[in-house]
């Protein structure tokens, strides 16, 4: 757990921190309670890098291992033009 909180540090990492820490503080301030499970939800997401902080919603790269399997395999469409009359 200590290597998962001190490694890993990402610019969506300490930015769900930070905005989690500052919706927690302002929901304390203004006695909003159910502010704070929100802002500590963002808060632990960004500290303990799991969910979106962690990089798991994001959409995969391309690497050389996944290649279509159709490439070169290009298939002539042809169009047919329709006139109203």
């Amino acid at each position: 757990m200590k290597e998962r909180i001190l490694t890993g540090w990402t610019l969506t990492r300490v930015l769900y921190l930070v905005m989690g820490t500052y919706i927690v503080v302002q929901s304390v301030l203004e006695q909003q309670w159910i502010g704070i499970l929100l802002g500590g939800y963002f808060a632990s997401m960004g500290l303990f890098a799991f969910g979106c902080a962690a990089g798991n919603c994001g959409v995969g790269r391309y690497s050389e291992g996944h290649k279509n399997q159709d490439t070169g395999n290009f298939e002539e469409v042809v169009f047919e033009e329709v006139k109203a009359k």
